[in-house]
Formats: structure tokens, sequence, C-alpha cells
């Protein structure tokens, strides 16, 4: 055998390169990637099936698979080695799921390329009265949470019974408490609660009076750390006295 024989094959479209090992024969791949021998011998031409050559390079027709609907779950493209229990354990939903999610999917001949959907594991809201939900993201830590909404981790996991916080699901809804700020005295005002995104630049500019005179009605204020669910006071803008 030459150098060019041993040349990782061009396949067509819809189709990829096989390299034939010991005891391989046509009829034994058709079945492995689900396909036909006439569709393997079309998609070869002169190939001969009773002579394979160990080594020989061979193209395997691609089945194509109609995307699955997902609406409550996102796609995956299965890959070398993958089973329905082992998708299940990664992404903590169960087999059935995954099974009710692909209907018309063979579990026990899962195609490389072949894309499938996982459905998101089912977690209750909540009850939320004192704070507000957030929606894991993916590298979301309860750790991190804590620190970017200024609440301890003990917190959370007290507002979210059950919650395992070593597996934060992408697209689970957790409840956020919030952290207790005291009510500042707003006589000549009105209470906001902030928001995310918000700062003291973009509150004086919409509503129309200085930084200065929003920190001074709020004594103790952290400019550089609101906090989500934060309520401060907004001084009114003087227009001739104020009292």
């Amino acid at each position: 055998m030459t150098g060019k024989d041993d040349d990782r094959k061009k396949c067509p479209p819809k189709s990829f390169p096989y390299t034939i090992k010991s005891g391989d024969t046509l009829y034994f791949l058709a079945k492995r990637y689900n396909t036909t021998v006439e569709a393997i011998e079309r998609i070869n031409p002169g190939i001969d099936p009773e002579n394979l050559q160990i080594g020989q390079v061979i193209c395997i027709p691609r089945k194509e698979h109609p995307m699955p609907p997902c609406p409550n779950g996102f796609y995956y493209t299965i890959r070398a080695g993958d089973t329905f229990f082992m998708l299940a354990q990664r992404f903590n939903v169960s087999v059935q799921s995954i099974i009710n999610a692909n209907p018309g999917v063979d579990p026990e001949n899962l195609q490389i390329g072949q894309v499938i959907c996982i459905p998101r594991k089912k977690h209750p809201m909540p009850p939320c009265p004192n704070g507000f939900y957030y929606t894991i993201r993916a590298g979301d830590t309860l750790f991190m949470l804590a620190q970017r909404f200024n609440v301890s981790v003990q917190s959370i996991i007290n507002a979210n019974p059950g919650i395992d916080p070593e597996n934060l699901q992408i697209g689970q809804v957790i409840c956020i408490p919030r952290g207790m700020h005291p009510m500042p005295p707003c006589p000549n005002g009105f209470y906001y609660t902030i928001r995310a995104g918000d700062t003291l630049f973009m509150l004086a500019q919409r509503f129309n009076v200085s930084i200065q005179s929003i920190i001074n009605a709020n004594p103790g204020i952290d400019p550089e750390n609101l906090q989500i669910g934060q309520v401060i006071c907004i001084p009114r803008k003087c227009v001739v006295f104020c009292f």
C-alpha cells in the first residue's frame, strides 16, 4: 500500500471516510451506520465487496436525521462513545426524558453527528417573597452569585430548599434573597429600587439631580457597590428653595 493510499479520503457531502478494519463487511458497516449496502456501493464506485482490504478507506453515507422539536431543552450533537445513559448523567436528566424528547430515535443506534434534544430538568419555582428570581447561566456558582448580589451563600441556600449547590443547572430558576439595606429617610424625595446596570451617574441624569445630592440623601451608600433590590432615596430637584 502506497502513502497515497493511506491519505485520508475526501468523501462527498453527507458522507464520511471510514478505514476498513479486520472483520469488516459492507453488511456489517451498513448495520452499524444505519444505511444500506447498496448506498455504500453507490458512493464508492469500483469497490469490491468481497475483497475489502484492511486499511482501505471508503466513504460511508451519513443518514439524514430530522431535527426534533426542542422547545424546553437544547440541541446536542452525538459524539463517538455517547449513549443516552451517559448523556442523562452528564445533564442530570433521566434516560426516559431524553427518549421522550426524541421520538423515533433508536437509543441503541446513535449516529455520530446526529442532533438530538436534551430536555431541561424541571425545577419547581421556589417562593421568593423577599427577593427576586434569577436564571442560572453557564459558569454560575452560588459563591459567585453571593458576591455579585452581596448576600451570603447560606442565605441563597436557605431561600432555595432542596437546591444542590454542586449541581446548578443552566436554565434553573432560583431565588436570590435581597441584602438587608436600611431604608433611608426620604422626606423631600421618593424611593427607588436599584435595578441591574444602575449607577448613580445614570440615576442622576434620569432624574435630573446631581450625584452628590443622591449621596447626601443616602448616608452610608457605596456608589461603587449598588445592589440589585437596594432601596435608595432620590431627592427632588430644588427649583427655587428647599426647606
